[in-house]
């Protein structure tokens, strides 16, 4: 059983990809490559909807800057949302690429800041790689979170949540 495809960041932009993809008719994750702007994803969104698709989620994990660094622009949450729910990706937001040698380094410590501002930015959904012991994880070590915090941290974004959604009287 399938319940959804997703596009990697670095595959988003191949036409014959996201097609036979949303040909599928089953829902799609599409993750925003880090030297995209977001605007740039509302032509993704038209070749899946051309499909008869509208099950599509656009995933956000920040943009090049420079070498070894990415950063997240929180404007290119409500940006996205025009086209499609938001998901923000707070771990894979952290790594720094190419900064620990032959693997991917990444500031885990970050995870819950990216994740309350992405929340707090518009974002429908939060993904994050957990682990038990996350200096045994087998990929992306440096950042991925910890499951024994994983409750403390959903509970903060809620609470935000529920105060973004009262302000605006939701």
């Amino acid at each position: 059983v399938l319940d959804l495809l997703q596009i990697p960041a670095f595959m988003c932009r191949q036409t014959d990809l996201i097609v036979a993809a949303a040909q599928t008719q089953r829902p799609l994750n599409i993750k925003k490559a880090q030297f995209m702007a977001p605007e740039e994803l509302r032509l993704v969104i038209e070749k899946i909807h051309e499909t008869g698709n509208d099950q599509v989620l656009l995933t956000e994990r920040g943009t090049f800057f420079g070498y070894g660094r990415l950063v997240n622009d929180m404007t290119s949450i409500p940006t996205m949302s025009r086209y499609a729910p938001v998901v923000f990706d707070a771990t894979h937001s952290c790594q720094l690429p190419g900064r620990a040698g032959d693997v991917t380094g990444g500031r885990r410590e970050m995870a819950p800041v990216l994740a309350r501002a992405a929340v707090a930015a518009g974002a429908h959904a939060l993904f994050l790689e957990v682990h038990d012991r996350p200096e045994r994880a087998r990929s992306d070590a440096s950042t991925v979170w910890p499951l024994d915090r994983l409750a403390d941290l959903l509970t903060d974004c809620l609470r935000i949540h529920e105060a973004i959604q009262a302000k605006q009287g939701v």
